[in-house]
């Protein structure tokens, strides 16, 4: 008798295990609408971050190219292109994550 009420009182637990494993999982989609409501509050201050990158970088490109210039240096074409580049990158990809995320 006793193999028999340790089967009854595993199998009892383990229904109850199940009921409650069952009431604890929660419904995915408020888990990923509350992380989209996070990500969208912190989106416009990183697309302001990203636009303050590229103006330091412009910056910086600015006086290196006015630098290489000034020295005379063959190059300086391609390094204002370069920097330009950079600067009009980091404009485009914020513009382009604004309009794909819908803020």
């Amino acid at each position: 008798m006793k193999k028999m009420e340790l089967k009854f009182w595993l199998a009892v637990a383990a229904i109850v295990l199940a009921v409650f494993a069952h009431a604890q999982t929660a419904d995915g989609n408020a888990g990923i609408n509350q992380a989209t409501t996070q990500v969208k509050s912190y989106f416009a201050t990183g697309t302001n971050l990203m636009y303050a990158i590229g103006a330091i970088l412009g910056l910086i490109g600015g006086i290196k190219v006015y630098s290489k210039w000034n020295h005379g240096d063959h190059d300086t074409g391609k390094v204002a292109a370069a920097w330009f580049g950079s600067c009009v990158f980091l404009v485009i990809v914020a513009t382009v994550l604004k309009s794909f995320f819908g803020i």
